[in-house]
């Protein structure tokens, strides 16, 4: 028999968290059972989608004004396909800080979500923020939390003693909070300790001049091999203003690292795996839980490290498995 066909879209393909869950989804030895899985990548300028042949859409893409005509033409084209769209990107603290017209943002959303028969969202807090605020109905709704092979990660030996070199690792971007983080150390006492910061993009100049005025804290560029950057750290920092699900945790938590993140969007996620939650927002607040963290024996953040990297990966197929079941199922009904 046939083996159904899943197209997975993107409008994305730098070797961020998007691209990685969708190869770890792709990769995965149960999913490829269930069905024939391709990717495409879409230009987001285009304003019509092609016509493609498959069972089951999955759009991975940026959910924009611009990009609305496209999604429109995709489902008119694609009548008898089940569509289904990943929101990777929004969350309530993103329309906080990002959005100045809420209901304009609201609209779009609530108009592109209503052309695909099931969302995705990729955090428990993500999900519920989209069920609150009305942007999508909770019957079409599915929480899959995001994942990646952790399996690198927890091969590496967890720390001993107290930790000495704090990391962070992302993207040189505001979303990070990594500029507050570097003040936020700059205030910690503990001239023994180091602030290592992994990663590219367009604050370089801005974190390398706050970083010169310490000289305990070095940016360190980005690394190909994450599993190599968190080999160098002893604890894991995740200030982020912003943060759909927040991957860097999990492969902290999974290579046994004290992970420390902000109390905002699906970093809230991390607290039931071992991350500690910050106890609230502010370069403060940081600087407190930094120096009590330099008190704190390390210790494994998960009970067994490879334990934790397989269970999230049973989570992750199974649950996309269910969902793409669902479709299918629903997808060889004769329409009414």
């Amino acid at each position: 028999m046939t083996k159904p066909i899943v197209l997975h879209l993107l409008d994305d393909v730098t070797p961020g968290g998007v691209t990685r869950v969708v190869d770890h989804l792709m990769a995965s030895p149960v999913l490829n059972a269930q069905a024939v899985h391709h990717r495409r990548v879409l230009n987001g300028n285009r304003l019509s989608a092609p016509a493609m042949q498959a069972d089951i859409i999955v759009s991975h893409l940026t959910m924009s004004w611009r990009n609305l005509p496209m999604l429109i033409s995709l489902r008119a084209k694609h009548p008898n396909a089940v569509l289904i769209h990943v929101e990777h990107s929004y969350t309530k603290s993103f329309t906080a800080l990002n959005v100045t017209n809420r209901e304009r943002f609201f609209t779009l959303l609530r108009t592109g979500f209503a052309l695909f028969d099931q969302v995705v969202a990729v955090s428990r807090a993500q999900g519920n923020w989209l069920v609150t605020r009305g942007l999508v109905a909770q019957d079409r709704l599915q929480v899959i939390r995001s994942a990646v092979d952790l399996m690198g990660f927890a091969a590496l030996p967890a720390p001993s003693g107290v930790p000495k070199v704090f990391g962070a690792i992302g993207r040189l971007h505001e979303q990070k909070g990594f500029d507050g983080l570097i003040a936020a150390f700059a205030k910690v006492d503990a001239p023994d300790i180091r602030l290592k910061v992994f990663g590219e993009g367009p604050m370089q100049a801005t974190l390398e001049g706050l970083a010169a005025a310490d000289p305990r804290v070095t940016l360190e560029g980005f690394r190909p091999d994450p599993v190599q950057a968190m080999a160098e750290i002893d604890a894991l920092l995740v200030p982020s203003r912003w943060e759909a699900f927040g991957l860097v945790a999990q492969e902290a938590l999974a290579a046994g690292r004290m992970t420390l993140v902000a109390p905002i969007d699906g970093l809230l996620d991390q607290e039931i795996d071992g991350a500690r939650v910050v106890s609230g927002l502010g370069n403060s607040v940081w600087t407190q839980a930094i120096t009590a963290a330099c008190t704190v024996k390390a210790g494994p953040s998960v009970v067994n490290q490879t334990d934790m990297a397989e269970r999230q990966k049973q989570r992750f197929q199974k649950d996309w498995s269910r969902l793409f079941g669902e479709a299918l199922q629903k997808e060889m009904q004769p329409a009414a």
